[in-house]
């Protein structure tokens, strides 16, 4: 599976970016101009759950020194979402 291309000057202040949004089993390969030199494969880790999502929540409200709010139009746009819901058609599933 063969992924996005980068240099390989561009990877240190990339290296959070780019590893953080790989998905499983996807590769970057890392180039220099006389050809591919590595190649980083994201590995099969879990999706954090629930629990690991709040306490990096609070723990960026610790850093930041304040609750973390929802924009307005974010918390509006759910409101519709919840509002408009139909109920789950399950009849496929047997």
């Amino acid at each position: 599976m063969a992924g996005p291309h980068i240099s390989i000057t561009e990877l240190p202040p990339r290296v959070q970016e780019l590893l953080h949004d790989l998905p499983n089993g996807e590769e970057i390969v890392i180039d220099s101009k006389d050809g591919p030199v590595a190649i980083v494969r994201a590995s099969d880790r879990p999706k954090p759950g629930i629990s690991e999502a709040i306490a990096r929540l609070e723990e960026r409200e610790r850093e930041l020194g304040h609750p973390l709010r929802m924009g307005a139009d974010f918390a509006d746009d759910l409101e519709e979402i919840i509002a408009n819901r139909k109920p789950r058609d399950t009849s496929k599933w047997d």
